[in-house]
């Protein structure tokens, strides 16, 4: 017999009101930093090839993608377990401390034996700040700005990987690879010194609800929706990882400069910042279901049309167009998750989540690395990437309300602070 869930806790202050701007432009900068962090090592992926000291080939950049993903799966269960042990707030502090280590040896690192290391680390910083960065943010925000905000604040993850590709532009090939790396570390070290003191602590309210954990995600009532989102994070971040990545390699292959190919990742980047700042307000609206389910169709489409060479004028407009399906797709799944679960289990949710999903991000460089290196031709790259794009749209439109047993003494209620 399951144990009886948690009741969920009334709102503090804090979440009444929702957080401070300053509060909410500093979580943003998490998420800038976790941005950057992500999509630095696929901008600097030609420049690694090039650095024969280092003695990589594609398929071993691909591997050191998904060695990130695979610190990325540790990294979030750690984060699942720890926020209701620890308070979500010192967990976010000790991501952000990883992260920042593991970018600080990333651009040190003599051979690519240590780079696969320090981006392992990279990889454990990122997977735990993700969802608890956005569990944080949707603590202290009030039920009917939910979305609102954590769109928002996601769109810090936009904004991060937007700079490094043109950072990456101005920089490489004249510039050393490692100035990208240093560039992401600085920042991060006066976040660390600013965010204890700035950033509100939530514990009392965690403490409250330590009875929480997988086995709660996994009864009845909440399996289904559970597993739906497994299976939708999955194919979100191995498209987010299988783009962010390869991109800039992928359009370099298909005839482009790598100017131009950091250019167009720079306007796709733009285009998920926009799209998922827009989502959050459109699903405060209409829900956030067919916001999803449109992002990732978006995605598919996109990469599909950008596969048939069209004009470059087009293919700007499609990058930017597709940059909601590449990448926004999987920060609203995040917000998905968090707005559907109720309070006891958001931290929890999102958290295994994004560790089951993080097969994903491994899946996505290695399969395209090697879809590259096997002859078939760049073309089929896009076709895998946009599969994965029409199988998230599915899978999100299944996900129904948690009906959680016990959550109202013996009773059984579906859970919806917000608009499905």
């Amino acid at each position: 017999m399951s144990a009886p869930m948690s009741t969920p806790q009334t709102a503090t202050p804090r979440a009444r009101s929702g957080p401070t701007p300053l509060l909410l432009l500093l979580l943003a900068f998490v998420c800038t930093l976790e941005g950057y962090d992500t999509a630095c090592f696929g901008v600097t992926v030609p420049s690694l090839l090039a650095d024969h000291s280092l003695g990589l080939d594609t398929g071993t950049a691909g591997n050191i993608g998904s060695y990130t993903s695979m610190g990325g799966i540790l990294g979030a269960a750690l984060a699942a377990n720890g926020v209701r042990r620890y308070g979500s707030r010192r967990v976010l502090l000790w991501g952000i401390g990883l992260f920042t280590a593991g970018m600080l040896a990333s651009s040190l690192a003599p051979g690519a034996d240590v780079l696969a290391a320090a981006r392992t680390v990279v990889g454990v910083g990122l997977g735990i700040v993700m969802p608890t960065v956005t569990a944080y943010a949707a603590e202290l925000s009030p039920p009917d700005r939910r979305s609102r905000n954590v769109g928002l604040m996601m769109t810090g993850y936009a904004v991060g990987a937007l700079a490094s590709a043109p950072l990456g532009a101005v920089l490489l090939p004249e510039q050393s690879w490692r100035w990208i790396y240093v560039a992401g570390t600085v920042p991060a070290v006066v976040l660390m010194c600013v965010a204890p003191r700035l950033f509100p602590s939530t514990e009392r309210a965690e403490a409250a609800v330590g009875g929480s954990s997988l086995r709660h995600l996994l009864q009845r009532g909440t399996l289904a929706v559970t597993l739906l989102f497994w299976g939708l994070s999955f194919f979100g971040l191995l498209l987010v990882l299988g783009v962010s990545t390869w991109l800039p390699t992928l359009m370099h292959e298909s005839g482009y400069s790598l100017g131009s190919s950091l250019l167009q990742t720079t306007v796709m980047w733009a285009g998920a910042g926009v799209g998922m700042a827009a989502g959050g307000r459109v699903a405060a609206v209409i829900g956030i279901k067919p916001v999803v389910v449109i992002a990732f169709l978006s995605g598919a489409v996109g990469v599909v049309a950008i596969s048939a060479g069209p004009p470059l004028w087009l293919l700007f407009v499609l990058m930017f167009l597709g940059g909601l399906g590449f990448i926004g797709s999987q920060s609203l799944t995040n917000t998905f998750v968090v707005t559907r679960y109720p309070e006891h289990l958001r931290g929890p949710g999102l958290g295994w989540a994004l560790a089951v999903g993080r097969i994903g991000a491994v899946v996505g460089p290695s399969l395209t690395g090697w879809t590259l290196d096997s002859g078939l031709g760049v073309r089929w790259c896009f076709y895998l990437l946009a599969l994965a794009g029409v199988c998230g749209a599915l899978l999100a439109a299944c996900v129904p309300a948690v009906r959680a047993p016990g959550q109202a003494r013996g009773g059984a209620e579906a859970v919806r602070a917000e608009p499905a």
